[in-house]
């Protein structure tokens, strides 16, 4: 069992879990869940992602990993535009959170 703040992946069931409540993936959902949580913390090439999720070295669509990426982001409940399990690292990759990121608190507007 796989664990990184309160998601469970279970590779030999091809189970997930967000707190009690399971995950409903698709084949390749899982997979690119799985390829980003067993490695939590670390930085996930988009490459390294194709050969592992999809079998292939080229890129189908530049839009691929994005699309699910987005379809496990909202299964998650990860919030797209200030998300805490997965990161994107412009031009570098993703990134499985182990904390969820902290955020410096909104600047007040001067009196």
């Amino acid at each position: 069992m796989l664990e990184a703040q309160d998601v469970r992946v279970d590779p030999r069931q091809r189970r997930a879990w967000r707190g009690d409540v399971e995950l409903s993936l698709s084949r390749k959902e899982f997979d690119l869940l799985h390829a980003l949580i067993v490695r939590a913390g670390e930085l996930v090439s988009r490459d390294e992602l194709m050969r592992e999720v999809w079998h292939t070295t080229f890129w189908t669509s530049s839009k691929t990993i994005d699309v699910h990426l987005g379809w496990v982001r909202r299964k998650l409940g990860d919030d797209s535009r200030r998300p805490q399990l997965i990161t994107t690292v412009r031009g570098k990759g993703l990134r499985f959170e182990v904390v969820a990121p902290t955020r410096p608190p909104a600047a007040s507007a001067a009196p």
